[in-house]
């Protein structure tokens, strides 16, 4: 049984969905649908109403094209549940998190390889968004002085 990743740590898949392999032939697609990365969500975009969970495959963790994906979903007025599996490592949570993902699946390897405790070191994603902080007050005259400190000491450094 998969693991699922979110906000609040592990949580166990209680009951699997039927995916649904997506392929351009499809007319009408199933309510929980698997995407692969290449995926042209053109043809998609009049049925996102009635999907309600979406699964983007990562193949390996470098493909970026997952997010874009998401991204792309979450503009198009996607509002259904959306998952990444695959090649995640716990320090891509906080971009899946940012482009519009709901939770990552991790098969048991995966967890054996990292578990809950390094996932959940990057459970705290929306305090490193800086598109939430853009509408706010923040300058650097708010920022803590540490992160003052240890930003200039870097820049200094060469760092």
């Amino acid at each position: 049984m998969n693991i699922l990743v979110t906000d609040t740590g592990f949580q166990t898949e209680t009951q699997p969905l039927s995916w649904v392999c997506y392929t351009p032939e499809i007319t009408r697609p199933a309510s929980a649908l698997e995407i692969a990365p290449a995926t042209d969500l053109q043809p998609l975009h009049t049925h996102l109403d009635n999907i309600r969970h979406i699964r983007i495959t990562f193949p390996i963790f470098s493909d970026g094209r997952g997010y874009t994906l998401a991204h792309q979903l979450r503009l198009l007025g996607y509002r259904g549940h959306l998952r990444a599996t695959g090649a995640l490592l716990p320090d891509q949570y906080g971009i899946a998190r940012q482009v519009g993902f709901d939770a990552i699946e991790l098969t048991p390897e995966q967890t054996h390889r990292h578990p809950e405790a390094c996932w959940h070191l990057r459970a705290d994603w929306s305090q490193y968004d800086y598109q939430a902080r853009l509408g706010s007050n923040l300058s650097v005259a708010t920022l803590p002085e540490s992160t003052l400190r240890g930003e200039l000491s870097g820049k200094a450094a060469g760092v």
